[in-house]
């Protein structure tokens, strides 16, 4: 009989990466099964609205407000249920300091548990690596979604390196959806949209792209980051439109205000030509858009974020400098010039083993793994 698996996320219609990975995660490990269910964080400022609920996931189970204290109790109860227990972890969903009160949620949890890790700092705090350091020992396996993670997670945290997994992000399927088709050149960002982001860098790309006939266009899809809306309003989008209108590119820009769905996401990613990540983050060690563009087989040029410079550095895509948008027009330069370089480009993504189904079978042995050590082992009774 197949393990029935428990998750604990946000979950949609929350609006975040997050949530969308656990979906698709959930989706494809469960196929749609009974038995099968998800434990939703979900706060007083979640955004949600405005996405399709994928009727292959699993049900909500439970769902922890994180603004109610005590919460992780009845979350615990709730994943002990199933057969294994999937948590993902990213500091900010979690209440208390840096997130630790998912520490007596793992600790009560008597199924085993694997937990997936979004982020592994280099300089963490004191509390952040404490919390790291707690979350990986009440774990039964960690998952990284980079070697660059778990080589951050092996050699700069106090943690037995042997319950550490890398399985890649895994990316949808975008086939159904017709390439791109159009006489001018398409530039694509997308994800939830904030500071740090690098906007304004691929802006400037942009101005310095002018003398091309035609000049290309450039998209940014997606909405502002909640947290972003609920503490300084949409001032960074705004700040982008003006730069913009500065740079005299504001007629070439296209600014998509939405939350794709997956159908929508994918006519979208095989429009472009080029997607660009200028992203001002040197400590990303994970992208889910770079391997959905990756996996759509669109070329990408992106800053040396840590994820990046592993996905692309013999593979499909160029990497350039942080706010550097003199390197970034160049590349972009190349790749609009140089047809046969994106086309090769775009072959060298990973192919099926960064599809959802290979990633979630991955996820499946490590899930039976760990429910087989747990069996005991019953000795045959002597005659």
């Amino acid at each position: 009989m197949p393990a029935t698996y428990g998750f604990l996320s946000t979950y949609p219609p929350t609006q975040c990466g997050l949530a969308t990975f656990n979906a698709a995660l959930a989706s494809h490990l469960t196929g749609g099964a009974p038995g099968n269910g998800v434990v939703r964080l979900l706060s007083a400022d979640a955004a949600g609205g405005g996405l399709a609920i994928d009727r292959t996931a699993p049900r909500v189970a439970h769902t922890w407000s994180t603004d109610t204290a005590g919460g992780w109790m009845a979350a615990a109860n709730v994943l002990n249920r199933f057969d294994v227990a999937i948590v993902q972890h990213e500091y900010g969903i979690y209440p208390g300091v840096d997130g630790d009160e998912v520490l007596p949620v793992l600790r009560a949890v008597k199924v085993p548990t694997i937990v997936v890790l979004h982020t592994v700092l280099s300089a963490p705090s004191i509390t952040q690596r404490a919390v790291l350091e707690r979350i990986v020992a009440a774990a039964d396996a960690v998952v990284t979604m980079t070697d660059t993670a778990r080589q951050r997670l092996t050699t700069g945290y106090r943690i037995d390196a042997r319950k550490v997994t890398v399985i890649p992000h895994g990316a949808g399927s975008h086939s159904s959806a017709p390439p791109a088709a159009h006489d001018v050149p398409h530039l694509l960002t997308w994800g939830l949209l904030g500071p740090g982001k690098g906007i304004e860098w691929a802006l400037r790309t942009l101005a310095l792209l002018g003398d091309l006939d035609p000049m290309p266009t450039y998209t940014v899809a997606g909405r502002t980051h909640p947290k972003v809306l609920e503490h300084h309003g949409d001032v960074y989008r705004e700040s982008l439109k003006a730069l913009a209108a500065e740079l005299g590119v504001a007629d070439a820009v296209r600014w998509d205000d939405v939350y794709h769905d997956q159908a929508t996401l994918s006519r979208l990613i095989r429009s472009a030509d080029v997607v660009v990540l200028p992203y001002d983050s040197t400590e990303q060690v994970t992208s889910g858009v770079l391997i959905e563009a990756v996996g759509a087989g669109v070329p990408v040029v992106a800053t040396e974020f840590p994820h990046a410079v592993e996905l692309l550095a013999d593979g499909p895509g160029l990497l350039v400098p942080h706010q550097d948008p003199e390197a970034m027009a160049a590349a972009i330069r190349h790749l609009l010039s140089t047809p046969d370089a994106a086309h090769h480009l775009s072959g060298l993504g990973g192919g099926p083993t960064l599809r959802w189904p290979a990633v979630a079978a991955r996820y499946r042995a490590l899930a039976a793994r760990l429910v087989r050590d747990r069996t005991p082992i019953t000795a045959p009774v002597p005659a």
